[in-house]
């Protein structure tokens, strides 16, 4: 499973990217080096979102699971009313 760890070293990659961007526009565009440079970000913002889900779905999950846990411990242990 992808961890927070992952999305740090992507957003390095991010910066680093971002820095070739700017550095590209100061330089005198070459647009064909700016859309690559735009894919890449667009890539590893895209990377970076799906670790975001997959942990967010797998924590949801698990916090789920506790809950439901909880409920049914508590349920089990409430007195039975008898109806007369």
């Amino acid at each position: 499973m992808a961890s927070v760890k992952d999305v740090e070293k992507v957003a390095d990659d991010l910066e680093g990217l971002v820095g070739q961007l700017r550095k590209e526009l100061q330089d005198g565009p070459d647009f064909e080096k700016l859309v690559e440079i735009a894919d890449s970000i667009s890539e590893r913002a895209d990377q970076a979102a799906g670790t975001f889900s997959t942990v967010n779905e797998a924590l949801m999950g698990r916090i789920g699971e506790l809950t439901d846990g909880v409920t049914n411990a508590a349920s089990s242990r409430r007195p039975k009313s008898k109806s007369s």
